[in-house]
């Protein structure tokens, strides 16, 4: 079992990383001042049990496998951007005036959202293979049972942060629903912003 003073140094590091501008914060920042506090929690949610997947990954050897196959990690960056994409076009046909409003999401289909946009970037699984084991210690046990346990500490470090910026960006949603023009705006910001994301998972190294 890892030390405590270990662990909290990576819970720090965690939470840092978390803070620094990214695609999932970012996600968890657009859908929070466009849907309101609850939204950005049930998006944090499945991004958080997104990182479940990536951990098991790790933990499993598979994200090695994915880093040496170049054909796998391109096609998976292309459903990724995809997915985005299609976001893009749903919040941009939302700001069409024309159009009569659209129902809110569903707490589901946010999780959803959360969890497909975590899964969908191969990034984050490579990020966490190059990132956990500078945690592992061989004498501390069984590398897999490490990397689960860091994969959890680091699951609690986003939430808590991802939590942060759901409830903070919350705080705008009423007041840029008050108005028909500053919610076409958000959709239309909203837009750019998800087509911005899909070009960086696409044309990032």
């Amino acid at each position: 079992m890892l030390g405590v003073e270990s662990l909290g140094f990576f819970f720090i590091t965690s939470v840092l990383l978390a803070l620094s501008p990214g695609p999932d914060n970012i996600f968890v920042l657009t859908h929070g001042a466009h849907h309101g506090r609850k939204a950005g929690l049930m998006v944090t949610l499945g991004l958080c049990s997104g990182l479940c997947f990536h951990t098991a990954l790790v933990a499993l050897g598979v994200a090695a496998l994915l880093q040496a196959s170049p054909v796998a990690f391109s096609v998976l960056k292309l459903i990724g951007a995809s997915y985005l994409l299609y976001l893009a076009w749903g919040a941009w046909r939302s700001s069409a005036s024309s159009l009569p409003a659209q129902p809110p999401l569903s707490s589901r289909a946010l999780y959803i959202r959360g969890v497909v946009m975590n899964v969908t970037n191969p990034k984050v699984a490579l990020f966490f293979l190059a990132y956990l084991p500078q945690f592992i210690t061989p004498n501390f046990g069984h590398a897999g049972g490490q990397t689960l346990l860091l994969g959890g500490v680091f699951m609690l470090a986003a939430l808590l942060t991802f939590s942060s910026i759901a409830c903070s960006a919350g705080l705008l949603a009423p007041w840029l629903g008050a108005a028909a023009h500053r919610q076409m705006w958000l959709d239309r910001l909203a837009a750019l912003i998800f087509v911005m994301l899909a070009m960086r998972l696409l044309l990032g190294g």
